[in-house]
């Protein structure tokens, strides 16, 4: 779920997937992270691909879609599955993101390793979320199943 404030921040664009493998090894290198990167190019290759012909490589547009799998080392445990199409899906400690545009997924990164993440927990009915905050009021809440709170997210409760 993401919501809007009245003043969003400009994002910078990252027109591939390249460019956002690029950012997020800048940000592994400015927290200190460990980084893995694992790359599907092709048609036949792309998890959101898979009506494609065997050893089919281009889209039917003729772009060659790439795909990126990134695994950062450390605490808390994140990766992120950049696709073709834009979007990303980044998972935080189990917590799944999905839909996350591919140029907020630096801010999204800076926000996580910068602190700006909480565990909002509603007694009834009983809920518990967790929320990143990036820069211009821009937030994304996903609900955590309670059995799941690891202790770095539990750290986060509020």
């Amino acid at each position: 779920m993401r919501n809007h404030g009245s003043q969003p921040q400009r994002q910078p664009h990252l027109p591939t997937t390249e460019a956002a493998v690029t950012a997020i090894r800048g940000i592994a290198e400015e927290y200190g992270l460990e980084l893995a990167v694992t790359d599907d190019i092709g048609a036949d290759q792309t998890s959101r691909r898979t009506s494609a012909g065997l050893f089919t490589v281009l889209d039917a547009d003729g772009s060659l879609p790439h795909e990126a799998y990134v695994e950062l080392g450390g605490s808390p445990a994140v990766t992120v599955q950049l696709f073709p199409e834009d979007d990303a899906k980044i998972t935080v400690e189990g917590v799944d993101f999905p839909d996350v545009p591919r140029d907020a997924v630096p801010a999204f990164l800076r926000s996580v390793y910068g602190g700006l993440v909480q565990v909002r927990r509603r007694v009834f009915p009983p809920r518990v979320w967790l929320v990143v905050s990036l820069p211009g009021d821009e937030t994304y809440k996903e609900l955590v199943f309670p059995h799941a709170l690891t202790p770095w997210l539990a750290r986060r409760l509020r």
